[in-house]
């Protein structure tokens, strides 16, 4: 597939034009013009980069890529090294950061809460990127923790008492815990996002509202992967996902 159609669809699927990103959205680095494999993950970390080598793919697709805002502009160090990696092998390198936390079939926020069995009922918080949603069958806390730990391969961080009884859950994956009050104004009985600070222990307390850090990185692996696998299938090219192990 050549490598503009690519991310012409992207743009489009994605709807980047809608979003004020911390990034730029679409095509970071430029490579081979044609693409027929393709790796994802969840970071364009060397590491990543280094298997899309030795898997010989013509282009990578990430949900955080280069140039954040704020950040220093100088190609040196790793990203010097990052950046040199991609360029002496022709990989292009494509990242989505906030169109894919947002997609209302193939992005982060939907894909997991596909996998927890939530029913999305409705959205909140800034450019809507959190979601509302209902257990079909209300439990307690602990034992939606334990679920999400299940679906996730990890053991959450629960903040609040595990006996408390939960029906509506919002969440919104990565480092969103700054949503938690947006989530409680909601209705939440029980929030879900993957990175935790300081503060969000005492909002749970003494709101009752339950949160639970289920990780940034494990929250935001399925988006990238629905997504690569949706361009497989349409357009006949060859998809590999790689999971570069992160606690976070």
């Amino acid at each position: 597939m050549n490598r503009d159609e690519l991310e012409l669809y992207l743009n489009e699927a994605l709807q980047t034009a809608q979003f004020r990103d911390y990034c730029p959205n679409g095509l970071q680095v430029e490579g081979r013009p044609e693409v027929a494999r393709l790796i994802t993950g969840v970071t364009a970390s060397q590491a990543l980069l280094e298997e899309a080598i030795q898997w010989r793919a013509d282009a990578v697709l990430v949900h955080h890529g280069y140039f954040w805002k704020g950040e220093d502009p100088r190609i040196v160090g790793y990203k010097g090294r990052r950046l040199g990696l991609l360029l002496t092998h022709g990989i292009n390198l494509f990242a989505y950061h906030l169109p894919l936390d947002a997609h209302p079939e193939l992005g982060n926020n939907a894909q997991l809460g596909a996998r927890l069995g939530l029913r999305a009922t409705g959205r909140f918080g800034p450019d809507q990127l959190g979601w509302l949603g209902v257990l079909e069958t209300p439990m307690d806390a602990g034992a939606l923790a334990e679920r999400i730990g299940a679906a996730l391969g990890r053991s959450p961080l629960l903040l609040g008492e595990p006996g408390r009884p939960v029906r509506h859950v919002a969440w919104c994956t990565g480092a969103a815990q700054g949503m938690f009050e947006a989530a409680v104004a909601a209705g939440a009985d029980a929030y879900i996002s993957g990175e935790v600070s300081e503060q969000t222990t005492h909002l749970a307390r003494e709101t009752g509202v339950a949160y639970i850090g289920a990780g940034h990185h494990a929250t935001e692996r399925w988006g990238i992967m629905a997504l690569g696998e949706h361009l497989a299938q349409r357009f006949g090219i060859e998809h590999r996902f790689v999971d570069i192990v992160n606690p976070v």
